[in-house]
């Protein structure tokens, strides 16, 4: 019960500050001349860019591009949040506040454009080796048949294991760099299924690389 209410308290300031922010900027772009549909559009795109770095942050790491929008979205919302406490005068705004307002969708739109097609950077993994063919061997005669024995009851013979692939030491160098990321990220080992999933390797090539790195 202390846990719900905990998490619904957070989450009831999450709506506050929130919607505090957009009124803000709604105000500030009104103020500058963006009336109508166009006062409420502005609020909801430096949501979004804020949103849509911050989602790229978690997904894929630190990243100077996320970085980069966030800073630009999160500036927008505290500026948008200091100019309505009076430090300007909204019924005569500055021509610098105009400018940044009629230049910001332009602004938004590379930004947004950028980090939903902007591929982030992995080091290429190399093939994996093909196996050699084995040389064919010219067969040896046949031996003379030596008298029938009646032969002893034998053991089923084992299936033999399948020997494990080669690795080159250039994967296990990468495989070993995804590890520790992750490590350092979660705070947890990685498993096989993520593993493999980051290296695009088939499963029998990642258990040899997990193997190696255990």
């Amino acid at each position: 019960m202390a846990a719900r209410l905990r998490v619904d308290a957070v989450l009831v300031q999450a709506v506050i500050a929130g919607a505090l922010s957009f009124a803000h900027l709604h105000d500030l772009a009104a103020a500058a001349g963006q009336d109508g549909w166009k006062a409420w559009a502005y609020p909801i795109s430096v949501d979004l860019l804020l949103v849509a770095a911050w989602r790229r942050l978690r997904s894929d790491g630190p990243s100077r591009l996320a970085w980069c929008w966030f800073l630009i979205a999160l500036f927008a919302s505290l500026g948008a949040n200091v100019a309505t406490a009076g430090f300007l005068d909204l019924a005569d705004p500055p021509a610098l506040l105009r400018l940044g307002i009629a230049g910001w969708p332009a602004l938004a739109f590379l930004g947004g454009t950028l980090l939903a097609h902007t591929a982030s950077h992995q080091t290429p993994v190399p093939p994996a080796p093909e196996p050699t063919s084995e040389p064919v061997t010219a067969p040896e005669p046949e031996a003379e048949p030596e008298p029938a024995v009646p032969p002893a009851e034998e053991a089923p013979a084992l299936p033999a294991s399948e020997p494990a692939p080669a690795v080159p030491a250039v994967l296990v160098d990468h495989a070993r760099k995804v590890a520790d990321e992750y490590r350092t990220r979660t705070g947890a080992p990685i498993d096989t299924d993520t593993l493999r999933t980051r290296l695009g390797v088939p499963p029998h090539l990642a258990d040899a690389i997990a193997a190696q790195l255990a």
